[in-house]
């Protein structure tokens, strides 16, 4: 077992090694300047960002997961965050449409640069990890389907509200005091 542990981590390290800086930059500077935040994605990316979205919730951002009933209008000065490994997920790039045509911001987390989403996005953050439309050059993982996209994703928002956290002076502390009390 733990040599299969050991193979996920390398393979993990190798994806978010290879993120581009700025574009990470950029991700967080739209996600600190816009009003409200709406995330979302299919199938296990979705639970990823489900994840996310919940965190910048803790930050006292006002931050949504599609899906859920309180998910208010989108429009100019606000962010719609997609994580979509192919760009190409049709019910997930008609939601990027009708955000885009509201005037909304569109951040996406992509394995593919040249999708349909990321011709609408204003920010594109590149994470190589194969997906089910785009393969990487030298690379296939040991792990089935688009598991590795989904395990770099989770690792990447994680360390995404760390970065946020210092950006906005939060803390644990401050972040608890923000997470429900209603468990």
């Amino acid at each position: 077992m733990s040599i299969f542990i050991n193979k996920i981590l390398d393979e993990i390290l190798k994806v978010l090694n290879n993120i581009n800086a700025l574009e990470i930059q950029n991700l967080e500077d739209i996600i600190l300047k816009s009003n409200k935040i709406v995330v979302c994605g299919a199938g296990r990316v979705g639970l990823a960002i489900r994840g996310f979205g919940m965190r910048l919730g803790h930050l006292g951002l006002k931050a949504y997961t599609l899906g859920d009933s309180t998910v208010p209008s989108i429009a100019e000065g606000d962010l719609l965050i997609v994580a979509s490994g192919s760009g190409e997920t049709q019910t997930i790039f008609d939601l990027v449409s009708i955000a885009s045509k509201n005037k909304a911001s569109i951040a996406l987390i992509t394995g593919n640069k040249e999708s349909r989403m990321a011709k609408l996005a204003n920010v594109v953050v590149l994470i190589k990890a194969p997906s089910k439309t785009k393969s990487i050059e030298n690379f296939i993982s040991i792990q089935p389907m688009t598991t590795l996209n989904e395990q770099c994703l989770g690792i990447f928002f994680d360390a995404l509200v760390l970065s946020l956290m210092e950006k906005m002076n939060e803390t644990h502390d401050t972040m608890w005091a923000r997470h429900s009390n209603l468990e």
